[in-house]
């Protein structure tokens, strides 16, 4: 035994491989407000991309769980969570089969979240990637990994692709209306915060979802110093496709070329660091009749309040009555 590791010891080692990378994944977060169309957005961006030879994984990281439901007909996926839950309770470890599932060469699974009032979806969130990493998620070989962030819940589990470099560039959906451009602000603001504090996360640039012509989404993209990747128009056959859980992105079809557009942009759209906008500077982009900027803010009184005087009292000591 003593011989044969001195031969295997003195064997001359493989030279390191010093040419370029064969693959590396993009991973990307997708982030927006709550029913923006993120969903869509990405069941259709991901299927086009598989289409055009690329592997795709799109993880769900919305409590609501619906980021594959379009991509698969409308059918929930089992989610992490619970399936992971189930598991444990049957003294059995989670596999790739149990929570990840295919169509048509994009790879998909929902991190999912806990019911209303019994938990943190932040916290379900971290749990969830705590998972993925054990099922070897560092180890897989996709081109495009593309995470479906809520963007309007502030706490740090949504936060975590931005906080710990997780990914390396982040995508806005959004449209012409000041909550959804709030919340890409917002994002901004992250995506900032971060880099001060060494950072590498960039965004990308923002889609702009329910395109109604009015152009404030576009001016915030320029105001912020970030790229418009696609305009998605408001029309009534994609919100009737899409409400039938149909995948409008296939080559060959009506918006086959708005996906190809917006899947080369995704590819190649360099991060770059945003310049968030003050909340007055985000009220500028709009209409005054439109967000109400002639409201003067009137202070409330006591007697509003409570109905009744003020009663001033010009001291706290207390006053017995003489014995």
């Amino acid at each position: 035994m003593a011989e044969k590791l001195r031969q295997e010891a003195s064997e001359e080692l493989d030279a390191p491989e010093t040419g370029p990378a064969t693959k590396e994944t993009q991973v990307i977060a997708i982030y927006g407000k709550g029913g923006i169309g993120k969903s869509f957005t990405l069941a259709n961006l991901s299927y086009m991309m598989a289409q055009q030879g690329k592997k795709v994984l799109l993880i769900g990281c919305d409590p609501k769980s619906d980021t594959t439901s379009l991509l698969f007909g409308g059918k929930a996926c089992p989610t992490i969570i619970e399936t992971s839950s189930k598991k444990k309770l049957a003294g059995e470890n989670v596999a790739i089969g149990d929570v990840c599932f295919v169509r048509d060469g994009v790879f998909a699974m929902e991190l999912g979240g806990p019911e209303v009032g019994r938990g943190c979806g932040g916290r379900g969130i971290i749990h969830g990637f705590e998972l993925l990493e054990k099922l070897g998620f560092h180890e897989w070989g996709f081109d495009y990994v593309l995470l479906d962030f809520l963007g309007d819940v502030v706490c740090g589990g949504f936060g975590l692709p931005i906080a710990r470099d997780m990914c390396q560039k982040v995508i806005i959906v959004g449209s012409n209306d000041l909550q959804s451009l709030y919340v890409a602000n917002n994002v901004c603001s992250a995506v900032e915060y971060f880099r001060k504090l060494g950072g590498n996360v960039g965004v990308a640039g923002i889609v702009v979802n329910k395109d109604d012509g009015t152009g404030e989404a576009a001016a915030f993209a320029e105001a912020v110093g970030i790229p418009i990747l696609a305009a998605i128009p408001a029309d009534e056959d994609i919100r009737r496709k899409s409400a039938k859980y149909e995948i409008i992105g296939r080559p060959g079809t009506q918006w086959a070329s708005l996906f190809e557009g917006l899947a080369s942009s995704v590819a190649e759209a360099p991060p770059v660091r945003p310049t968030p906008l003050t909340p007055d500077a985000l009220l500028g982009l709009f209409d005054g009749d439109t967000v109400g900027r002639d409201v003067v803010l009137i202070p409330a009184t006591i007697e509003q309040m409570c109905g009744k005087s003020d009663i001033t009292k010009p001291t706290l000591e207390v006053i017995y009555d003489n014995a």
